[in-house]
């Protein structure tokens, strides 16, 4: 199977967050996939993710560099900048939380830590079919989508 070289910059933030979960789960062998989502739920990076700190700051280092992908040298679509806006706000949304909302009393996430949750599934999910789809399948280490 022939390997893509070019990532979809939409795929980025779902690389981040999946190497950053296999991390916490490569720390801890011994715990779901479930609990690394929830250890990485209270990470400074998760932090900079849901405020839209992350893509702010990726925003600014793009503009710095002029739109100018650093690998190709081309200049990056304008739709792909719009596709990205688009990105941090669905994930600034999907991933907002109430300070100290984590679980109820009985132990439940309650219903916004359990949409974040459950986005951050989903963008493991998006990473995982991805690099099956490329070719570029042999870092993962979760197997969300096995």
């Amino acid at each position: 199977m022939n390997k893509i070289k070019k990532k979809p910059y939409v795929i980025y933030l779902a690389e981040i967050i999946y190497r950053n979960i296999a991390s916490i789960k490569k720390k801890n062998p011994d715990i779901s996939n479930i609990d690394a989502i929830e250890g990485f739920i209270g990470t400074e990076l998760y932090n900079d993710i849901s405020s839209g700190k992350f893509h702010d700051n990726w925003f600014r280092d793009l503009e710095n560099k002029k739109y100018i992908d650093q690998d190709t040298g081309e200049k990056i679509p304008d739709e792909t900048i719009k596709l990205l806006k688009i990105q941090k706000d669905m994930t600034t949304k999907q991933l907002f939380k109430y300070p100290e909302l984590y679980y109820a009393k009985s132990s439940f996430p309650l219903e916004t830590s359990q949409r974040a949750f459950n986005y951050l599934w989903r963008m493991c999910e998006s990473y995982e079919l991805w690099s099956k789809e490329s070719g570029n399948s042999e870092t993962l280490s979760l197997n969300i989508i096995e």
